[in-house]
């Protein structure tokens, strides 16, 4: 184990090299100042785990890119927007998006009526698959083999693709 002032010198050695590379994952000077500052605290809580046979700087860069990823990952959870419509089709929308102008709102609504037609079988996993979920969680949701899900997945959107052709142009 490394002794405390030798720990806290090497880390305060890397903090330009800590800042570039904190940089690097967020393109804001702010943003990074707060992962820097977020990684030499969560480095000095956990200077226990540290031993001198580890890699110093690849074992501090490596908590600021798992730091980067969690706050990556909790920024996304937040932004998930809860959609209240019947078969969840808003839920993957941009504010921005078509759905704003009549043309995008009438497309939208020949695409559920067409959806309206498919048996459940199709339908519910199709939903499912726009709603976000993914092929083993739709499996696991309707008690079916994974296969069964890709296929029925693949054929609704086909179907849809034909019965929508008009669209194409």
């Amino acid at each position: 184990m490394a002794t405390d002032s030798n720990f806290r010198n090497n880390l305060l050695n890397l903090q330009q090299n800590l800042m570039s590379f904190a940089y690097q994952l967020t393109s804001d000077r702010d943003a990074a100042a707060d992962l820097l500052q977020d990684t030499t605290l969560k480095a000095l809580d956990n200077e226990d785990k540290y031993t001198a046979e580890t890699n110093f700087k690849g074992w501090v860069f490596t908590i600021m890119r798992n730091i980067f990823i969690n706050n990556y990952r909790r920024q996304v959870r937040q932004a998930t927007i809860v959609d209240t419509t019947e078969d969840l089709y808003l839920l993957n929308t941009a504010e921005e998006s078509s759905l704003q102008n009549p043309e995008g709102s009438l497309a939208v609504k020949e695409i559920n009526a067409v959806l309206a037609t498919f048996d459940d079988d199709f339908r519910v996993p199709f939903n499912m698959h726009v709603a976000g979920y993914k092929y083993s969680e739709i499996a696991e949701e309707l008690n079916l083999p994974v296969g069964t899900v890709k296929s029925r997945i693949f054929f609704a959107r086909k179907r849809l693709r034909e019965q929508l052709a008009a669209y194409a142009y």
